[in-house]
């Protein structure tokens, strides 16, 4: 694997094994608010995002590697690393809301 090859090998998997963070954090942060611990709900869904955030940098490295011209070849593991970072997003936009509606019910 030459520099380049690795460069995207990192990019791809810093994608995959942030938004896969970022989902396990906003399943915590569910978790906690379905035994109301609101508090530890909210941190998750920091970390979540966080997370998330780290995953968008590692796309968004991709991309503009791409926007320069410079192609990137598409691989299986890129696409499974787009699907991981879509369903963290799906992930953690549910997450809210059941944290939201959790609050509802126990108040």
């Amino acid at each position: 694997m030459n520099d380049i090859e690795t460069e995207q090998m990192q990019a791809i998997m810093g994608l995959i094994v942030n938004a896969g963070n970022a989902r396990g954090f906003a399943k915590e942060a569910i978790d906690a608010a379905r035994e109301k611990n609101f508090a530890e709900a909210r941190s998750k869904l920091d970390e979540a995002n966080s997370a998330l955030n780290e995953a968008h940098n590692s796309q968004t490295a991709m991309l503009t590697k791409e926007a320069s011209g410079d192609h990137v070849p598409l691989t299986l593991l890129m696409v499974h690393s787009q699907d991981h970072l879509r369903t963290a997003i799906t992930y953690i936009d549910l997450a809210k809301e059941l944290v939201a509606v959790y609050e509802r019910i126990y108040k």
